[in-house]
């Protein structure tokens, strides 16, 4: 990334107090709003460089050198995907999930969301993750000549903040874009 880019930001603020837990809103409630709009956001931005994101330029899905992912099914057997493919495949099952009653309730009551509900918001968290990051890698170009770096970063930065603040990351899986976050944090 060029520097000038890591610079582009449309919130100039500080993100901790964008993602705290406004008081008196249940946690699971925050959560789940947020984890709907990142998920929005997060395919939006890949909807707009996925012209440049082919099985013959992105044959697997990575992010730099050494940061490979592999894909796991739901019996999970875990393949080699192109990047095109891998992000489609992740995408419907966070939809999925994100649309599931019994998972994101939206007519409950907020004590119906299941006790699992974090672990399902981890996996949800690191595949959102995995697509940003490729998109930073392979494609931040595009971004930067279409002028929308600036949005990308910021989402980037809410992103990181928001899934640091309620732990639904790894510090690990962060390793292949350290020099991305500690830029922004």
């Amino acid at each position: 990334m060029q520097p000038e880019f890591k610079e582009s930001k449309l919130v100039k603020g500080d993100f901790k107090n964008v993602v705290a837990l406004p008081k008196y809103v249940d946690i699971h409630e925050w959560i789940a709003s947020n984890t709907f709009d990142f998920f929005n956001l997060v395919n939006m931005f890949y909807g707009v460089v996925s012209e440049n994101c082919t099985s013959s330029t992105c044959s697997i899905m990575g992010a730099g050198p050494n940061c490979e992912f592999l894909y796991s099914d739901n019996q999970r057997k875990v393949v080699r995907l192109p990047a095109p493919q891998y992000v489609d495949y992740v995408m419907s099952q966070i939809q999925s999930l994100i649309l599931d009653e019994s998972i994101f309730p939206t007519k409950k009551a907020a004590n119906a969301f299941p006790k699992d509900f974090f672990n399902t918001l981890k996996t949800i968290y690191l595949q959102l993750f995995r697509v940003l990051a490729h998109i930073y890698w392979n494609h931040y170009k595009v971004a930067a000549d279409l002028r929308i770096e600036a949005h990308l970063n910021s989402l980037f930065m809410h992103f990181i903040y928001f899934s640091t603040e309620f732990d639904l990351l790894d510090k690990k899986e962060l390793a292949c874009m350290s020099d991305y976050i500690n830029n922004f944090l």
